[in-house]
């Protein structure tokens, strides 16, 4: 393709032709192998989320083709139907992409939060403090308590 082109068109058109013509060839093999696959198949190995990105992802391959086509017949997309049916598989893109980051986004540990703000308080005095009644009130305890006798040695 590029060889005859070339003897007609400037070389920056031929360059633009042949990475497009490398790219149509691309998207027909990838295109090839996902109609070679059974679809009822794959659905039932994945998840309603993976399920909903697959047909997300064809249609808008396939609305996108479609613009292509267009704009090779001369027609403007932008004031075609397409250019809605391309924004509305979009915002359902994006609504499955918040799912996906919901699922993702960290959930809080109160447990974990709790330490986590009772360490940052932290006050070494008031440790000290506490460690001194502690010890006091188990000094009292013993005291307090009789001390068992111990055993005669023979």
């Amino acid at each position: 393709m590029a060889a005859k082109i070339s003897e007609d068109y400037p070389q920056e058109i031929d360059e633009q032709l042949t990475g497009f013509d490398s790219s149509v060839t691309e998207v027909k093999t990838m295109l090839e192998k996902l109609m070679a696959m059974n679809r009822n198949d794959l659905q039932q190995k994945l998840d309603p989320l993976d399920q909903a990105k697959l047909d997300l992802m064809s249609a808008y391959s396939l609305n996108s083709l479609f613009w292509m086509y267009l704009v090779t017949q001369g027609v403007n997309p932008r004031e075609h139907g397409i250019k809605q049916e391309l924004e509305r598989i979009r915002t359902y893109m994006n609504r499955v992409k918040e799912i996906t980051d919901k699922k993702k986004a960290a959930r809080l540990d109160k447990g974990a939060a709790a330490r986590f703000v009772r360490n940052a308080l932290y006050d070494a005095e008031d440790k000290d403090s506490r460690k001194k009644v502690a010890s006091k009130k188990a000094a009292d305890a013993t005291a307090e308590s009789p001390q068992p006798k111990r055993p005669k040695q023979n």
